[in-house]
C-alpha cells in the first residue's frame, strides 16, 4: 500500500499548525518560540517507526517474554537507543527500572467441595467451576466457609451502591455476578449504561471482596456480560502472574474464582430461588445479601518462581517545571516462544506490541527534535502487559516520577497498519478531559471522535493505562479506528477481524513489509500535539465528575500549584 493523496493533504494542513501557538488554546509557549532542531512547518514522519517495529518484532527477539535472553535483547535495545537520542537516564546511566514478579502455578487445585441439603457433593474443577490464589504460599486451604451471595460485589459511593452493606463477610465466600448493573438494564442513567464501569470488571470484585475480609470470591460466568465463554475462563493457562510484595499478598482473599451459570442456578435452588429472579433483587438499590444456606471447602497447592523483568524509562527535563510530568507509556513484552511448534516458534507480537514500542521510540525521537518542553517529557516501555499488567502496575505503586505531579498519560497499544482512517477511537471515552485536547486535534485533522465498539466489554480496563488510572492519573487510550479513508467502514472491520482470526497472540503476528504506517503517523501525529500542549501549558486535566476515579485525583490536588 501506499499513502494517499488525502492524507497527505490532511497531513500538510495540519503541519502549518503543529508548532504554531494558535492551533491551541492556550497561552503561547515560549518553548515553541525558540530555535529547534526540526524546520517549525515540517511534518512529521517519524522515518525509524518501521524499523523499530520490524526488529523489535524479529525471530532474534524471541518473543520479548519477561525474563527471558528475549527481555535481555528487548531491553538493551532500547536502552542503547534512549541513549542515542539523549533521553535522560533514571538511575545514573541506566535506565531500567527493576520490576520483581512471581509465578504462581496451581499445580493441583481440589474440587469445590459442598455441604447444602439440596446440593450435589462437589463442583468439578474446569468442568462446573475454576479457581487459583494470588497469595504467594505453597498452599491455601478453605473450610467450611459460608456462601453469601453479594448482588454484583459493588461498593460504589458515586452511585450511592453498596452491595456489601449491613453484612459481615469476614472468612466467608461471597458469590456475585459479574458485569454492572448498567450493562444489566441498559439504562444510561444506572452507573454508565452498556458501557462498563470499573465496578463491572472481574479484578475489581476480587479487590472489594478481599477489603471485605472474603475467604473465597466466586463470580457467576454469563457470557455476554463477561464478554468471552466459559473456555476462555476455565480452559486458558491456569498460570498466573503477580508483583511480589512484603506481604505476599496475605491481603488478598485465599481464593479467587468462577463458576459457571448452571452451578450458579444449582446454588440459587437450594434456597427456592434461581437465576433470574436473584438478578431482579441484585439489580435493587437497596439489595441485601443472601444466605445460600450452604458452605464450601477448596485447597490449591502451587509451584512458585520469582523473576526479574524491568521497565525501560527515559525522560527529557522541562526547563520551566521540571518537576510536572507528561507521560507516553507502551508494552515492550509479548509471549515469547512456543517450543511445541516445529514450524514457527516465535511469537513475534508485531501488531502487540512492537508496534506501540516502536510508536513510543519514534515519539520520544521527535521530541528530541523539537525545543526543550516546558515539563518533562517521560517516555515508559513497561514489562509483564501480557502477565496482567503487571510493569505498569509496578510502576504505579513505585513511581519513578510522582504520580500527584503526572500531568497526564498517553498508552499505545497496537498501532494502526492499515492506512489512515477517518475516525479515532477514544477508549472509555467521556472519561477525562485529556481527551478533549486529542479530539480538538483530531478535528484539525479532518477526522471525527468515536468510542470502543464494545464498551460492555470493559476495554477501558484492559490495558497499562488502567494502572494509572486506578492511582488517579488521567491517561489517555486511543487509536485508529475502521472508517479507511479510500476503503470504507466495511473494509476497516475485515482487516482488524481478520487480525483477530489470524493473528492475535499467535505466532502469526508477524511484521510485513506491505503494512501502511501512514495511519499509525497520522495517530502519532496527534499523540505528540496532545503531550506537547500540556507539556507547554499550565492545565492539569482531570476525569469528568462521576467518574471513579475523580476523587482520588482530587485528593492529590494540594500537590498541584
Amino acid at each position: 500500500m501506499t499513502t494517499l493523496s488525502r492524507f497527505s493533504t490532511i497531513a500538510a494542513a495540519l503541519a502549518a499548525c503543529v508548532a504554531l501557538s494558535a492551533c491551541s488554546d492556550n497561552e503561547p509557549s515560549t518553548a515553541m518560540t525558540k530555535q529547534t532542531k526540526t524546520v517549525a512547518s515540517e511534518q512529521p514522519d517519524f522515518p525509524k517507526l518501521a524499523e523499530y517495529i520490524k526488529t523489535l518484532s524479529s525471530d532474534k527477539f524471541q518473543g520479548r517474554a519477561p525474563a527471558t535472553k528475549g527481555e535481555e535483547l528487548t531491553v538493551a535495545y532500547l536502552e542503547d537507543n534512549f541513549r542515542r537520542m539523549g533521553l535522560k537516564p533514571i538511575d545514573g546511566d541506566s535506565y531500567k527500572q527493576p520490576v520483581s514478579l512471581v509465578q504462581i502455578d496451581p499445580v493441583n487445585v481440589s474440587a469445590l467441595s459442598l455441604n447444602g441439603e439440596k446440593l450435589p457433593a462437589q463442583f468439578n474443577y474446569r468442568d462446573d467451576m475454576t479457581a487459583w490464589t494470588k497469595q504467594v504460599t505453597d498452599q491455601v486451604e478453605v473450610k467450611d466457609s459460608e456462601m453469601v451471595f453479594v448482588g454484583y460485589g459493588i461498593v460504589a459511593p458515586e452511585y450511592n451502591w453498596n452491595d456489601y452493606e449491613g453484612v459481615d463477610v469476614k472468612g466467608k465466600t461471597v458469590v456475585m455476578f459479574v458485569n454492572d448493573p448498567g450493562f444489566a438494564t441498559q439504562d444510561e442513567n444506572l452507573f454508565n449504561g452498556n458501557a462498563m464501569t470499573y465496578y463491572g470488571r472481574w479484578t475489581y470484585k476480587y479487590e472489594e471482596a478481599a477489603r471485605q475480609g472474603a475467604a473465597m470470591v466466586l463470580i457467576i460466568h454469563e457470557t455476554d456480560a463477561a464478554s468471552y465463554g466459559w473456555g476462555v475462563v476455565a480452559h486458558g493457562s491456569p498460570i498466573k502472574f503477580d508483583l511480589i510484595n512484603e506481604n505476599k499478598n496475605a491481603d488478598l482473599a485465599k481464593v479467587e474464582g468462577w463458576i459457571t451459570t448452571e452451578s450458579a442456578e444449582t446454588l440459587f435452588a437450594n434456597i427456592g430461588t434461581d437465576l433470574a429472579t436473584m438478578h431482579e433483587k441484585a439489580l435493587q438499590k437497596d439489595f441485601k445479601a443472601v444466605d445460600l444456606k450452604a458452605t464450601a471447602s477448596i485447597s490449591v497447592k502451587n509451584n512458585l518462581r520469582e523473576l526479574v523483568s524491568s521497565n525501560v524509562v527515559g525522560y527529557i527535563e522541562g526547563s520551566k517545571y521540571p518537576d510536572e510530568y507528561v507521560l507516553y507509556m507502551a508494552h515492550w513484552d509479548h509471549l515469547g516462544m512456543d517450543f511445541s511448534n516445529p514450524t514457527n516458534k516465535v511469537f513475534n507480537g508485531a501488531q502487540d506490541n512492537a508496534s506501540g514500542t516502536g510508536g513510543l521510540m519514534a515519539l520520544a525521537e521527535y521530541f528530541t527534535t523539537q525545543a526543550q518542553p516546558e515539563r518533562s517529557v517521560v517516555f515508559v516501555a513497561v514489562t509483564a502487559e501480557e502477565r496482567g499488567l503487571l510493569g505498569s502496575a509496578w510502576y504505579a505503586a513505585n513511581p519513578v516520577f510522582p504520580l500527584e505531579k503526572t500531568v497526564a498519560a498517553i498508552n499505545m497499544d497496537v498501532m494502526n497498519v492499515y492506512g489512515p482512517m477517518k475516525d479515532m477511537v477514544i477508549v472509555g471515552l467521556g472519561n477525562n478531559e485529556v481527551e478533549d485536547i486529542l479530539i480538538k486535534y483530531t478535528k484539525q485533522q479532518g477526522r471525527y471522535e468515536v468510542r470502543e465498539p464494545n464498551p460492555e466489554a470493559g476495554i477501558a480496563y484492559r490495558s497499562d493505562h488502567f494502572s494509572l488510572s486506578k492511582k488517579g492519573v488521567p491517561i489517555l487510550y486511543a487509536k485508529s479506528g475502521n472508517d479507511h479513508v479510500e476503503h470504507g467502514v466495511e473494509w476497516g472491520k475485515a482487516q482488524r477481524a481478520e487480525f483477530n482470526k489470524c493473528c492475535y497472540h499467535k505466532v502469526q503476528d508477524e511484521y510485513d513489509d506491505n503494512w501502511d504506517l501512514s495511519g499509525a503517523k497520522q495517530d502519532m501525529q496527534l499523540f505528540f500535539q496532545v503531550g506537547n500542549e500540556l507539556a507547554n501549558s499550565r492545565q492539569w486535566p482531570n476525569w469528568y465528575k462521576g467518574n471513579e476515579f475523580r476523587a482520588i485525583r482530587d485528593a492529590s490536588a494540594s500537590e498541584r500549584k
